[in-house]
């Protein structure tokens, strides 16, 4: 009888030596991110109020609740509005800011450091600084006298109307220049040389755009706009330190109401049950977004 003796390969034994170095990034993650989303989908379906240890099973009367609570429909459709609107803004004014910066022009490097500057302002000194800004009779309403358009002036973020708005003019703010960024990294990996050819053979600026430079950019685009779509999904600092959801009901997202119910309601099953709206919404919007990215590379191949 012959026995067959097996050896691990060089490769194959490599690869196995970085197991024990995964245990604790795996634990980690485990312990923090999915023991307690698990959870926390289990407590939709809860009555617990965050505080008694006792809790019965209620089923899917949490998200019945939503279809019929005003405040649960305007949070829904105030993130996938804002989240719409701002995705779109925020592609495009980072995608100009980054053209512009990344031309000849001599003050492009100052110009560079003022546009990111906002991003490494901490989001709830933005929120306070542009409450601010948007009082009545404040900053904004004062510039706007001084350039003979009063007319202009509104209760900024007083009006139902125009509050979530307000908030969306602000978030812009501070969050463009991180687009800029990834924007002006794109560019300066499209080459030149095909630029240039383009030129002499007589395509105009519009033409070298959108058939070289931006079919270039579509890794970038990719990221942009799932980082756009991520954090609009998830919009709380600014909302919450501006107005907190009001007037009324006007400027609350899911992650504002979702904060409301549990933390001054406490109803914490409740809370949970628009916590799993926010994450199946996330979902979603990140599948549908690579379906595009993926069914645009195949017919640009």
């Amino acid at each position: 009888m012959t026995t067959t003796r097996y050896t691990v390969r060089p490769r194959k034994r490599a690869q196995l030596w970085g197991i024990p170095f995964l245990i604790p990034a795996v634990a980690l993650l485990t312990f923090v991110i999915l023991v307690p989303a698990v959870r926390g989908v289990g407590y939709a379906f809860t009555d617990w109020n965050g505080l008694s240890a006792d809790f019965n099973w209620i089923g899917f009367d949490n998200f019945i609740k939503m279809a019929n609570d005003p405040l649960a429909r305007d949070a829904i459709w105030h993130t996938l509005a804002f989240t719409g609107v701002i995705t779109v803004l925020q592609n495009v004014l980072g995608l100009a800011l980054a053209l512009a910066v990344n031309s000849s022009i001599k003050s492009k490097g100052l110009l560079r450091v003022i546009f990111f500057a906002p991003v490494i302002v901490t989001p709830v000194i933005v929120a306070s600084l542009w409450r601010f800004i948007y009082l009545p009779n404040g900053p904004l309403d004062g510039v706007l006298d001084m350039l003979g358009l009063g007319f202009l002036k509104q209760t900024w973020i007083g009006n139902p109307d125009i509050a979530l708005w307000s908030i969306l003019g602000t978030t812009l703010w501070y969050t463009t220049g991180i687009l800029m960024v990834i924007y002006l990294a794109g560019l300066q990996n499209v080459p030149d040389e095909i630029v240039e050819a383009a030129h002499l053979d007589g395509a105009g600026m519009f033409r070298r755009f959108f058939s070289i430079v931006l079919p270039q950019l579509k890794p970038a685009l990719t990221i942009g706009s799932m980082l756009v779509l991520i954090g609009g999904l998830k919009t709380f600092d600014q909302v919450w330190i501006m107005t907190q959801g009001g007037p009324g009901t006007s400027t609350h997202t899911l992650s504002t109401a979702q904060y409301q119910v549990a933390f001054i309601f406490g109803q914490y099953g409740y809370a949970s049950a628009f916590a799993v709206v926010l994450g199946v919404l996330a979902i979603l919007v990140a599948l549908a977004q690579q379906y595009v990215v993926r069914r645009k590379g195949r017919f640009n191949d």
